[in-house]
């Protein structure tokens, strides 16, 4: 019979920690938004598996979205550094010692079990990342068995006491500042399914769990296998994701921030699978089509967003505010700019230079702005009011924004006076290819009923 927990309660240290990440998180990214967060219980045992995309960034943005205080499985070589180990053990991290870092060390793993199932055992959440390592791709990576054998055999000596969840995080830029974060909570996982096969063959049942987490976890991301997929699922997404998010508003009455883009990106992943499977010639040809196009936007140093607001009919009013603000809003953005420059782009530059694979840039620009902002702002406050600081900066990037529909236009515009045929061209082969992307989605839909975007 499995024990009844008390509510799980963050300490302060914890929570001062997670209020510090959540505003650095707040200041990188547009959004970090949670799908599904009710699936989490409120007490009792719980075993995370995320998949591991960013690095430092991924333990961040699952401890903001949720209110209990959560246990990291972390390599043992951030623990090498001794104030950074005092912090980790601190803030709960638990050392897992993998066999690239520490091959002599391996032993020790007794004890990060150990930890887990203390842990368990007082009613608290670990979270752990299956796939061993960081990576860029497009889909969760071949999980390895750390995490079934932690639940199986917590599990075995406590039955229908623990809980897996699967958890997706999907970064719609990884390395775009003020881009958006989705944090999908699957559906739960009960251990206690496979104890009778655990207690028959060990080896078997951990595999079956693996198994059905790889599964559970790829549903909560887009999952593409092949790199050259994964190419053209972004090439789609870039040229096409918009327009199939406002079909979707419209049919089915949704507000911009009630459209899943994750469901939409696996939609166009699955009928990539699907035309590459019964129709190679066609993806071929579209894959073809939109390398042509791509070119012809590099040979006159343009954007596709160029020519897609060349298409798009602004109503009067917007276009006038657009440009009212991109005048009136010079003088704000020259100071915000002036002020806050060098801290957005020192940590920029240290995180182009620093990175050593892409899944370290965004931790690294996020820990550098977290030194940067608040020594320039020391600094520049004898010159400024303290208050107007922030303000600027905000001002400054929301003024780039609004400017760039007016930059955009007019870039294109000049195209268009001083090479007519050059500028209809581009319109039209992002008409056909669009126009080619809307059939597809039209047969791919007819093709497998109950399909959908």
């Amino acid at each position: 019979m499995s024990r009844t927990f008390e509510r799980d309660r963050m300490d302060r240290f914890y929570r001062a920690v997670r209020g510090v990440a959540r505003f650095w998180l707040w200041f990188l990214f547009k959004s970090v938004d949670a799908r599904h967060p009710e699936r989490v219980p409120d007490r009792g045992p719980l075993l995370l598996c995320v998949n591991h995309p960013n690095n430092l960034i991924d333990s961040l943005v699952v401890g903001s979205v949720l209110r209990r205080k959560v246990h990291y499985l972390a390599t043992a070589a951030m623990f090498r550094n001794r104030p950074m180990a005092r912090f980790l053990l601190a803030a709960g991290a638990i050392p897992v010692y993998r066999k690239q870092d520490d091959p002599d060390k391996m032993d020790r793993n007794t004890d990060t079990f150990a930890a887990c199932y203390a842990a368990f055992g007082r009613g608290r959440v670990v979270a752990i990342y299956p796939e061993g390592t960081t990576h860029a791709e497009a889909r969760v990576q071949r999980i390895k068995t750390g995490a079934a054998r932690i639940a199986l055999t917590y599990e075995g000596e406590h039955p229908g006491e623990l809980t897996m969840i699967p958890v997706g995080l999907s970064f719609e830029a990884r390395k775009s500042f003020r881009s958006r974060v989705l944090v999908a909570f699957g559906e739960p996982i009960q251990p206690a399914a496979y104890l009778t096969a655990w207690h028959e063959d060990p080896v078997k049942a951990v595999d079956a769990l693996t198994r059905d987490l790889q599964w559970a976890m790829e549903g909560q991301v887009v999952n593409v296998e092949r790199i050259d997929d994964q190419q053209l699922v972004h090439a789609i997404e870039e040229l096409y994701r918009d327009e199939l998010a406002a079909q979707v508003m419209e049919s089915r009455g949704l507000a911009r921030r009630d459209v899943d883009p994750v469901r939409l990106s696996r939609s166009i992943a699955g009928a990539v699978q699907y035309f590459k499977a019964l129709d190679p010639l066609r993806i071929e040809a579209l894959w073809q089509r939109i390398q042509a196009y791509r070119a012809l936007l590099a040979q006159y140093h343009l954007r596709d967003e160029a020519v897609r607001a060349r298409r798009e009919k602004l109503p009067a009013r917007t276009r006038v505010v657009y440009s009212w603000d991109a005048v009136a809003g010079f003088p704000f953005f020259g100071y915000g700019a002036v002020v806050n420059g060098l801290p957005y782009f020192v940590p920029r530059w240290l995180a182009h230079r620093m990175a050593r694979k892409e899944t370290d840039y965004a931790t690294i620009r996020l820990l550098a702005s977290i030194v940067a902002f608040p020594l320039f702002w020391g600094l520049e406050t004898w010159l400024v009011w303290r208050g107007a600081l922030p303000l600027s900066g905000t001002i400054a990037y929301r003024y780039l924004i609004g400017a760039g529909w007016l930059r955009v236009r007019l870039r294109f515009a000049a195209l268009a006076a001083t090479q007519s045929q050059a500028a209809r061209r581009l319109v039209t082969e992002r008409e056909a290819i669009v126009a080619e992307l809307e059939r597809a989605k039209q047969d791919y839909l007819a093709a497998t009923k109950g399909s959908s975007f």
